[in-house]
């Protein structure tokens, strides 16, 4: 038996694999930070005996209500992912399954590799509708990859959509590959539509180092980029001062920042509510937003989410926040789980990739009900 994280976004410590029924794991924390719960590790064992792997350290974790109903995906392909019996004691998160091949790999979520995220971009820039802006480098010399999407034009909105802050949140980008499979397809009338009088900035991952290094929530320091809107730096958050430039240059007037939520089993929204500039217009368009993708998709829903921020009391490091106040914008923070949307449960695959993306195809839609609105 042997186990390994030594790829893209693997974390896992080996504490003791010497039995197939007590594996001893540790999920590592990021780097110069106190933030864990990614982990992504590979097994080689002996096909068809039950291995119980055991996370000793769960109970720890930034979001221990993360691991309550939750079950771990596993893969032997890489990608097709599927949920295996898991059980949380308070202390220990234990995984357990019998193989049927000679290595498996485990995620807390279906990774969204670098690899990959190399290839959507290069894929969307083929298009004669997208322009690939180089931004600058991350910390550890990666590309900071924004994609504009339609004709630059004063007239139109500005529409912006960032994902993957948190680079252990991957469901963000599947997301955005949803997103952008229909907002580039030159037969899909919504997306047509949509370009005329609209350009969108998309950022895919926000956070490859963290990605990469195998992150929960921050970059290559430690830092958490959703704290960093109100004063970002070259020396701790360059992805985000990059991004913010590129937004001052252009304007906002719609921006939507995608994540994932470690407890919550539900797909839902949370507002800028509490930003000092927030007004009646605001609430009236987002309201719009919010019914549009209700009544086109059950996954999503408005009974569970964040408590709303109370006026003026909105916390303005975080990025919705942030934007919404600087450009006087409607923005949201759109969240996913990490176990299963409860209202339309899957036993198998839980939330999963490609109910990301089908999300991120459907808030196309919700984007078109409510862009001629945003422009009073």
């Amino acid at each position: 038996m042997f186990i390994t994280a030594q790829f893209d976004s693997g974390n896992i410590e080996v504490i003791e694999a010497n039995n197939a029924d007590n594996i001893q794991l540790a999920i590592r924390n990021d780097n110069q930070s106190d933030f864990y719960q990614w982990f992504h590790f590979k097994l080689y064992g002996e096909p068809g005996v039950e291995h119980v792997m055991k996370i000793t350290n769960a109970g720890q974790s930034a979001y221990p209500d993360g691991w309550k109903d939750y079950s771990a995906l596993a893969s032997y392909d890489r990608e097709n992912w599927f949920r295996v019996p898991t059980e949380y004691n308070g202390k220990e998160l234990i995984i357990r399954h019998s193989p049927d091949q000679e290595s498996v790999y485990y995620a807390y979520f279906t990774p969204y590799s670098y690899e990959r995220h190399q290839d959507l971009i290069q894929w969307a820039q083929q298009s004669i509708e997208c322009q690939h802006v180089l931004l600058g480098p991350t910390l550890d010399g990666r590309d900071m990859n924004l994609l504009v999407i339609g004709e630059p034009d004063e007239q139109k909105n500005k529409i912006w959509v960032t994902a993957r802050q948190h680079p252990g949140e991957s469901m963000a980008e599947w997301f955005i590959e949803g997103m952008l499979s229909r907002l580039l397809d030159d037969e899909d009338g919504t997306a047509r539509k949509l370009l005329e009088n609209n350009v969108f900035y998309v950022v895919p991952n926000m956070n490859p180092d963290g990605s990469v290094r195998g992150h929960l929530r921050t970059n290559a320091v430690g830092v958490n980029l959703n704290r960093e809107w109100a004063e970002p730096s070259l020396e701790k958050s360059p992805e985000v001062y990059y991004v913010l430039n590129a937004m001052q240059e252009t304007g906002v007037d719609f921006y939507l920042d995608v994540h994932g939520d470690e407890a919550l089993p539900y797909n839902f929204l949370a507002g800028c509510e509490g930003v000092p500039s927030y007004n009646d217009e605001m609430h009236q368009v987002g309201e719009k937003f919010k019914q549009i993708l209700l009544s086109i998709t059950p996954e999503f829903q408005v009974e569970y989410g964040y408590e709303v921020d109370k006026p003026g009391e909105a916390n303005l490091t975080v990025a919705s926040n942030a934007v919404s106040e600087r450009f006087n914008c409607l923005a949201f923070t759109l969240e996913m789980p990490f176990k299963d949307n409860a209202n339309l449960p899957d036993v198998d695959f839980g939330w999963s990739a490609n109910r990301s993306q089908q999300f991120g195809a459907d808030v196309l839609s919700a984007i078109y009900g409510i862009a001629n609105s945003l422009r009073s």
